[in-house]
Formats: C-alpha cells, sequence, structure tokens
C-alpha cells in the first residue's frame, strides 16, 4: 500500500576495525533503542569491518553470521534494514550493500565505483546493475560511497525513484566533496537524498567526521551530523517530493542516457 510518509533513520557511528562481534553488539543496542516507528533502517558502508581490504579474511557467503544478524534485527523489530558488508558471492569479493526485509527476502545492490585510489578495485569485483527497490510505494534507488562521484549512475531518468540513497566511509578531508555532491544529485534527480556515514577513525589515518545528511528534493538541507556519533529519524514526505516535481518539472527536460 502506498504511503505519504516513510521515516528513514540513520546511524552514524564509529566502526571497530575488523571486530564484526563488537560492530553488531553495538548496533544491537542502538537499534533497541530507536523509540520512533522505523521503516528503514540504515547502517553505514562496510558497517561491520570497517573499509578494509582484507575480504579474503573477511568476507561471508550470503548464509553468513552477518546476514544472519541482519535478518534477525529486521524481524524483530519489523523494519527494513540496510547497509554494505563484504559478501564472498560464486568465487567473487563483493561490497555489497543489502536490503533486508522483516519477511525474510532480501535484495542487493553491488558497488559499481570501486575506489582504486584506496585499493579497492584489487580486492574486489564491481557491480554492473543498478538496484531500485521499494517500501510502502516508494522507490529508492541503492549505492555505496565512492558512486556518489558518478553522476550518470545516479540519473533519475522518467522519476524511476524518489530516494536516493548513500552508505558510506567518507574520510574527512574529503566532506566537503562528500556533502556538496549528496546536494547536488537532489537538486538534479529531484528527489530526496539519504547519505550515511562513520564517525571515529581507521588504522591507516583516516578520521571520519560523519556527516550524514538528507537533502530534500530542491536541495534544501533537512539534517545534517557533523563530529559524532548520532541516530535520527526522518519523516519524507511524498506530497513535498510530487510538489517540487510538478512545480519544476527539470526531468523532463533532461538528457537520455541508457544505463544498465
Amino acid at each position: 500500500m502506498a504511503s505519504q510518509y516513510l521515516n528513514i533513520t540513520l546511524i552514524q557511528s564509529d566502526i571497530v576495525w575488523e571486530d564484526k562481534e563488537a560492530n553488531l553488539a553495538h548496533y544491537d543496542k542502538v537499534i533497541a533503542g530507536i523509540k520512533e516507528s522505523k521503516h528503514v533502517v540504515v547502517l553505514p558502508e562496510m558497517f561491520s569491518t570497517g573499509f578494509s581490504m582484507a575480504p579474503e579474511r573477511l568476507a561471508e557467503p550470503m548464509d553468513g553470521p552477518t546476514v544472519r544478524w541482519m535478518a534477525d534485527i529486521a524481524v524483530k523489530y519489523r523494519c527494513i534494514l540496510t547497509g554494505s558488508i563484504m559478501v564472498e558471492d560464486d568465487g567473487k569479493y563483493r561490497n555489497r550493500m543489502l536490503w533486508v526485509q522483516p519477511d525474510g527476502r532480501i535484495g542487493f545492490y553491488d558497488k559499481r565505483h570501486l575506489f582504486a585510489y584506496g585499493s579497492e578495485d584489487k580486492h574486489y569485483t564491481a557491480g554492473d546493475t543498478r538496484q531500485i527497490v521499494s517500501v510502502n510505494g516508494w522507490r529508492i534507488n541503492l549505492q555505496v560511497c565512492y558512486d556518489l562521484r558518478f553522476p550518470v549512475w545516479a540519473r533519475n531518468k522518467g522519476a524511476e525513484y524518489d530516494v536516493l540513497l548513500y552508505v558510506a566511509n567518507w574520510p574527512q578531508q574529503r566532506s566537503l566533496a562528500w556533502k556538496t555532491l549528496l546536494q547536488a544529485r537532489a537538486i538534479e534527480n529531484m528527489s530526496y537524498v539519504v547519505g550515511v556515514n562513520r564517525v571515529g577513525s581507521d588504522p591507516k589515518g583516516n578520521n571520519y567526521s560523519g556527516d550524514s545528511s538528507v537533502f530534500g528534493p530542491l536541495g534544501e538541507t533537512i539534517w545534517q551530523q557533523t563530529g559524532e556519533a548520532a541516530t535520527y529519524t526522518v519523516t519524507l514526505d511524498k506530497v513535498v517530493l510530487e510538489s517540487a516535481r510538478t512545480s519544476f518539472p527539470f526531468l523532463n527536460d533532461a538528457d537520455q542516457f541508457i544505463l544498465p
């Protein structure tokens, strides 16, 4: 059934380096403490390990313990849980964003643009297909971190989605790009944009300021948090989205790209 409102809970958290047990225990507590109604709960990129280049040691199959944990959380709290983890699938390692529903169904998106500057392309295999999922009549385009720098991959052809959702481990030294590009994606695609990033630091010398954000379809800032852990539930309004697109029908004039 289509709903006017969609609640998305953003969890901006530190991540214990390559310690799945500690990270999942932490998220257990955080999710249990959410008081608002939860439709979709969003964790950062590689939320159980940090942005590690050790999938040979840490990646799991799709029936592994982290996926089972996500399924248990989705059932327990009757919500959709999403975030990316390392997955081994058909002999390949993927930076995979999972979309875990309380009815047991699991969708996923494999990160398309691998971060060669950090050697991600040497350890993981890129995806080649976009994934637009649906919840309560809302269509959500799943994206991971570095995908943000490539606007054609996010192109909202024919208003095919309502929310563009990014999960990330985006370092503080490039936070200006993170915040600017999230807002730009909202403006050019006339959609809500939600970006969930981490805080803290990792052993590679990267510091993370979070800057998790929510932007409206005209680029207006709805919420942004810098520098510390935060859990925030935003309520998106379909009427606001449709009003913006009706008043400013810019998507009708876009170039016609063909995407996988």
